[in-house]
Formats: structure tokens, sequence, C-alpha cells
């Protein structure tokens, strides 16, 4: 969802500085995002209560950063252009599941916009499983839902992480240029790379 669907990794990161800022990290908070793209949000703030034990929980940081979050997407709706009509058009031949790093308040306010949640068979979050990508548990346990063998399975990526859980899932992986390059992403192990939505649409349908 996030970087393939939704346009939201500058809003994760605008709204982690935001927590950091009120609680004196500003410059200081020694995370470099580019390491959890794709992973889910309790493994950063793992990482960050290493580096500085807070005061505040666990569960207390997750619920500042997530409040900040979903104002932004609820206020800003930042589906990526081009990828409406592509769900539209894949939902019709394929059945479609939502496999995210997010946890369910966040991907239900995603799925709010423009009734997408219409369009995909299952939804599956990184609190549903134990381990979060790059572990391949979110992708099994998605298709498992769907009721289709993990081969048979096409995952569409955006980062280095999702990648490495899909490969690792027995699925084949298509990745967007959305986070990250052409190159690092089929360093990572996708089968292809698409610029944009369109070119995706092509390669299903052409």
């Amino acid at each position: 969802m996030d970087g393939v669907i939704v346009d939201s990794e500058p809003l994760h990161k605008q709204s982690f500085l935001e927590v950091w800022n009120n609680m004196g990290y500003q410059e200081n908070h020694g995370i470099h995002f580019p390491d959890f793209y794709g992973r889910s949000d309790r493994v950063l703030w793992k990482a960050f209560i290493e580096k500085h034990r807070p005061e505040q929980t666990i569960e207390e940081l997750i619920g500042l950063r997530e409040e900040r979050l979903i104002r932004m997407l609820h206020d800003l709706k930042p589906i990526f252009d081009g990828v409406l009509p592509l769900i539209k058009r894949l939902a019709k031949q394929y059945p479609l599941g939502l496999a995210s790093g997010s946890i369910h308040r966040v991907i239900d306010v995603v799925l709010a916009i423009e009734n997408l949640r219409s369009y995909f068979k299952e939804i599956t979050s990184s609190q549903d499983v134990l381990e979060p990508k790059p572990s391949p548990q979110t992708f099994l346990l998605s298709a498992k839902r769907m009721g289709i063998t993990p081969h048979k399975c096409c995952v569409i990526e955006d980062s280095i992480n999702g990648i490495k859980a899909g490969n690792a899932a027995g699925m084949t992986v298509l990745a967007i240029t959305n986070t990250f390059g052409k190159e690092e992403l089929l360093q990572s192990g996708a089968t292809l790379t698409f610029e944009n939505y369109n070119e995706i649409d092509d390669y299903f349908f052409s």
C-alpha cells in the first residue's frame, strides 16, 4: 500500500519528525528512514528506543505518531496518479489482496479514499503476523486468505524490504520506481521494474 497505492512515505517521515521534535530530538534522532521502508512502524520505534531510551512506552509513541499520520492521510488523500484505473482494471480480472506493513487503522483511512476497499478480496496488515517484512509472513498469509498458492501470486512492491519478502514467499515480484531506483530494485530481486502505472497496465493487458 505505502509507496505503491498511496504516496505516504513523505508523510510517514514528517509524522515521525513532528513527534521527535516535540520530544527534543529535532536533528539528532539517529534514524535513517530508507532502512525502514517497507517495514512496520514498530520496528522503527524499537530502533529509536534502543538509541535514546525515552520515558514514553512504545505503545504511547506509536499512538502519537499514528494520530499525526492518519490526520495527514485523511486531509491530503495522496493516491498516486494512475493507480486507481490500474486497480479497477486488475480487479476485474484477478483477485487482489492488500499485504501492508501498515496497521489496520492506517489502512482503513487509505482504503476509504475512492472506495478502494471494494477492489480487494482481503486485507492483511503487519498486525496480523508475528514477523513483518522482510519476512514473507504478510504475503503468505494474504495468499492463504485468498486461497491461492504463493507461486501463483504476483507482488507489486516499491521497497527493498518488500521485494525481499515477496521473493522469500516464492512469488513473482514486480517493482515500481516510486521510492527506489531501477538498479536498486533489480539488485534486491525484483523480476521487472516499472516507471509508472501505465507500464504495469501494459504488462498485464497488452
